[in-house]
C-alpha cells in the first residue's frame, strides 16, 4: 500500500483547504465515509484526510524537528489509519480514534529518533540566558525536550503544550490516569533537571 494511499500525497499542499470547516452542510459524517472506504471508495478516504489533516499536522508539529520530519510523521499517521481502518468500531468518534492512532505514531517516532535528539548543535550555556526573544525561549525548550525520553516528551507535550487533562492523555495513550500522573511528575522533574543543569554550565 505504501505511500500511495488516497489523499496521502501532497498533505502539506492544500493547507488552505484544511482551514475551511471540516464538514460542509449535507456532507456525510466521518463514520459514513469510513464505511464507504471499507466498501472500496477511496475518494472517501481522501475526504477524511482533507477534514483532519490540519489537526494531524498541528499534533505532528509538536514532535518534528523540521518540515521533512513533519511530513514523514503525518504521512505515516494516514498510512496507518488507512491500513487499520477495519479496526475502527465506531464506539467513539472517528476523530478520537485517529487522534489515538496519531499519538502512537508520534510516540514510535520519538523512540526511533531519541538518539538523534542528543546531537542537536546547540550550546545550553548560550541559550539559557534571559531570553530576549520568544524564538530564543522556544530554542531552549526544544533543546530540553529533545533530551527527554520518548515517554517523558510525549506526556509533557500533551499536558503542558497541548494543555490536555490527565483523563484526555489517558484516553489517547491507553495508560491509566494514575500512570499518567506518575509519568507526568517524573517528566516534569526530568525537564527541570535538564534546564537547571544547562543553566549551571
Amino acid at each position: 500500500m505504501g505511500s500511495s494511499i488516497p489523499g496521502s500525497t501532497g498533505l502539506r499542499n492544500g493547507s488552505a483547504d484544511a482551514k475551511r470547516k471540516g464538514v460542509e452542510a449535507g456532507a456525510p459524517n466521518d463514520e459514513t465515509l469510513v464505511t464507504a472506504v471499507l466498501g472500496g471508495d477511496d475518494d472517501s478516504f481522501t475526504e477524511l484526510v482533507r477534514r483532519h489533516k490540519r489537526k494531524i499536522f498541528a499534533m505532528g508539529a509538536r514532535f518534528a524537528r523540521d518540515d521533512h520530519q513533519l511530513d514523514d510523521i503525518c504521512q505515516e499517521i494516514f498510512i496507518r489509519a488507512y491500513r487499520n481502518l477495519r479496526k475502527f468500531r465506531g464506539d467513539a468518534p472517528f476523530e478520537h480514534w485517529l487522534s489515538r492512532l496519531a499519538i502512537r505514531v508520534c510516540y514510535d517516532f520519538l523512540r526511533k529518533n531519541r538518539r538523534a535528539g542528543n546531537d542537536l548543535p546547540l550550546e545550553p550555556r548560550d541559550l539559557v540566558v534571559q531570553p530576549k526573544r520568544v524564538s530564543e525561549a522556544k530554542e531552549i525548550l526544544d533543546f530540553a525536550l529533545a533530551r527527554l525520553s520518548a515517554e517523558e516528551r510525549l506526556v509533557i507535550t500533551l499536558i503542558e503544550l497541548e494543555e490536555k487533562s490527565m483523563r484526555e492523555v489517558a484516553e489517547l495513550t491507553g495508560w491509566s490516569e494514575a500512570n499518567v500522573k506518575v509519568r507526568a511528575f517524573r517528566a516534569r522533574q526530568a525537564l527541570k533537571k535538564i534546564l537547571e543543569s544547562s543553566h549551571e554550565r
